[in-house]
């Protein structure tokens, strides 16, 4: 795990601003009937009108500027060909390379009416979150957030996904150390102010077991019951983490 330094961190926290507003602006065209397509090519536009450019774009021969996943699908989901429709969860997940430095995040959204069982899924997600970046301060250690994580989603009743993890972040697209979003408290790395994580909870009705669709990207869960994901980077401080997503 790298920690970084302060220009470095500016130059991640101007990354997480750009990266910030492009997912608002993604939400805010969200309605019934629009196509993950012209969601995918507004990224890649607005990701250039910063300066920015997608990192996922090309990553492993990724072939889209951005994840669109669609109730069952847990993360990295195609959005070639696919429609959103009236009672979806949809989850975006982008990241963004800017001055050579990478930011992360991710936001799930229900499109017009949801039932209240999709309802709650997205506030207790949200919730994981905000407690696992509540945990991610000097001293700490990973299996903080993880538990802080695991804990929240299985007091209401949802399986948290185990074989997908959140990540360190700043230098490439992915860095050590892993981030479960399961684990036991004060195990695992110890965390030091100036590193950078991408916290990122991931969590389903029912199982937690997932599987890998055929076009060879989408994780969905294997029960194909609804899920849903978060994320944010973040600055480990010495008393508090700094979100700059």
């Amino acid at each position: 795990m790298i920690v970084k330094t302060q220009e470095e961190l500016e130059y991640l926290r101007q990354g997480g601003r750009i990266l910030k507003n492009i997912l608002k602006e993604l939400v805010k065209i969200t309605r019934p009937g629009i196509s993950a397509q012209k969601i995918n090519q507004l990224t890649g536009r607005l990701a250039r009108e910063q300066n920015a450019i997608p990192s996922f774009l090309g990553h492993d021969n990724f072939p889209a500027n951005l994840c669109v996943s669609l109730n069952e699908e847990i993360v990295h989901g195609l959005p070639q060909n696919k429609k959103i429709n009236k009672g979806d969860l949809v989850s975006y997940d982008l990241g963004i390379k800017y001055k050579g430095f990478f930011t992360d995040a991710a936001v799930t959204i229900g499109v017009g009416p949801i039932s209240p069982v999709r309802q709650k899924i997205i506030k207790v997600c949200r919730e994981c979150l905000n407690l696992g970046i509540k945990q991610a301060k000097s001293g700490n250690r990973i299996g903080d957030i993880s538990a802080a994580i695991q804990n929240h989603a299985e007091k209401n009743n949802f399986s948290v996904i185990r074989r997908l993890v959140g990540h360190g972040v700043g230098r490439a697209v992915h860095e050590d150390p892993s981030v479960p979003n399961f684990g036991i408290k004060a195990r695992g790395l110890k965390l030091e102010d100036g590193m950078c994580l991408a916290i990122e909870p991931m969590i389903a009705r029912g199982s937690f077991n997932i599987t890998l669709l055929n076009d060879g990207w989408t994780y969905s869960t294997y029960d194909k019951k609804i899920s849903c994901h978060f994320e944010h980077t973040i600055i480990v401080g010495k008393k508090t983490a700094e979100i700059i997503t």
